[in-house]
Parts: structure tokens; sequence; C-alpha cells
């Protein structure tokens, strides 16, 4: 962004603020050009201790009104009602950025109101340690200049994905939500480990390293997970009688079905706004 330009933030909960040190990373601004607004005056005085940034309990519109850049980190409950109250000093010149999971492009336009650039991402919360996965979409305004800019904020926290809208449903499922999976993976393998005997401390520390690493590994060789995990397995050995046991309760299954089932819940919670805010014939 041009030098002087200033960046709003409404909801520096802890995705908002994991988004001002992916800001200030990536040097798309300084901290005197951030604007953060929170829910309460002792997280606006956390927020701005860390970061340096200037932040308000409140004060939605007055950020929006500052702003060349507005990043809108609440939940899709209180979407419309933080549309509503900044839509008054909205521009055609302004970037919008929505990361409430489920509200589709369409309804940010309408309740904006404004011909303006509107992105769409969907983070997930390992970007409070920058190791996130983002996917975004974007309307029909956002030129390639501005693409460019909103990559370089989420690529500060993580991956970076640019989709079409469609897909979003599933990328909130796959995604969005994937780490809750992965924890009760994680949870249950420190179970299994203290069930045969292991500590509480060793069983979490290998679990957890595990996972990180296979994780690493697929990333990093780009191999498909299914050859990787051949090279675990030995003919006879212990790794084919725990996977055998895996298949024999449908783990992957399991799994598929979890996607498939949020993916759908997410196009419904997404139909169930747009009904909510259609206008009054």
């Amino acid at each position: 962004m041009e030098a002087g330009k200033r960046i709003a933030i409404l909801g520096a909960g802890n995705m908002g603020a994991a988004m001002i040190g992916g800001i200030l990373k990536a040097q798309v601004a300084e901290p005197g050009e951030i604007i953060a607004t929170t829910r309460s005056p002792e997280r606006a005085g956390e927020v701005a201790a860390r970061f340096g940034v200037r932040a308000t309990a409140g004060g939605n519109r007055d950020a929006a009104a500052q702003s060349d850049l507005i990043l809108l980190s609440v939940k899709p409950g209180v979407l419309a009602r933080v549309l509503e109250e900044i839509r008054d000093v909205l521009h055609e010149r302004q970037i919008l950025i929505s990361l409430a999971a489920v509200a589709p492009i369409r309804l940010i336009e309408r309740l904006a109101a404004r011909r303006m650039p509107v992105f769409r991402a969907m983070p997930n919360i390992p970007v409070v340690i920058e190791e996130g996965a983002t996917a975004i979409a974007a309307n029909s305004i956002a030129t390639a200049e501005h693409r460019e800019l909103v990559e370089r904020i989420f690529r500060a926290v993580g991956v970076v994905c640019f989709v079409e809208e469609e897909a979003m449903d599933a990328v909130t499922a796959l995604s969005g939500s994937g780490p809750a999976y992965v924890y009760m993976v994680i949870e249950a393998l420190i179970a299994g480990g203290l069930k045969m005997g292991l500590s509480h401390e060793v069983a979490t520390r290998l679990a957890e390293q595990t996972v990180l690493g296979a994780a690493r590994l697929v990333k990093e060789t780009g191999i498909h997970p299914a050859i990787l995990r051949d090279q675990v397995i030995t003919p006879g050995g212990v790794t084919i009688s725990a996977i055998h046991e895996l298949e024999r309760h449908g783990l992957r299954a399991m799994l598929i079905s979890a996607v498939e089932t949020a993916t759908n819940h997410s196009r419904s919670r997404s139909r169930a706004l747009l009904e909510q805010t259609r206008p009054a014939e």
C-alpha cells in the first residue's frame, strides 16, 4: 500500500489480533496507520500495548471512516449490525475484507450498499502462531493489485489459496473447522499412550510432535500421504495391524463424512443469512 494508507481492524479478538501481527510483519502498514476496535477497554489496552497501534472500545464507524482497508473480524451474527453501523462512511476507493464464516460476498455487498472491492477470507485458528491456512474469494470489482495486497496480509500468517466463492463452504469445513478434527486426533493419541502406560507428559510430547512432523513431511516433500503411510508399514508389523483397526472402524470414511456434513451445514447457514437480510419487498 502507498505510504499513509490506514487499515481498520474491526474486532481485534484472537483472529483480529493475529491479522494485525500479519499486517505489521508483511509491512503492509506501520503501527501508526492501524486502527483496531475491541469490545472492551481492557482488550483495547492489551492490543495497543502489544502492537503499538491505536485501539478503541467500539468506534467502528470512526475507524472505518479513517481507513483505506477495512477488515471485518467479526462473527456472522453481528456482521449485519457492524456493516449497518459503518455503511454511510464506506466508499468505492476502500477495500473490504470479511472474516465472517458462511457470510457470502453478495450478502456483504448488499449490506455495504457500495460498489467496492470485497474479499471473503476463511483463515483458521493457527494464524495466531503464523501457521494458518487461509482461502480467499473476491468479487468482480477486485483488481489484481487488490488481490496482491490481500494475499500479502494473509501470507504473513500462513498459507494462502484463492478460490471461487462456490468453494468457500468446503473450505470452511476442511481448513476452517479442520483444526478441531486434528485436536481430537491428538487427544485420542495421548489417551492411547496413557492407556498403554505412558506418562501424560511423554504421551503429549510424542503425540503433538508426531502430528506436526507428519504434516510437515507432507508439505515439504510434496509426496502423497498414502505413499508416506506405506513407507511406515512393514509386512506383518505393528503399523499395519493398527491401520487395519482404524480402517475397520472407518476412520477415513468418518473424516470424509465430517467434511461433507460441515460443508452442507455451512451452505445452509449461508442461505439462512441471506434470507434473514433480504430487503422487504
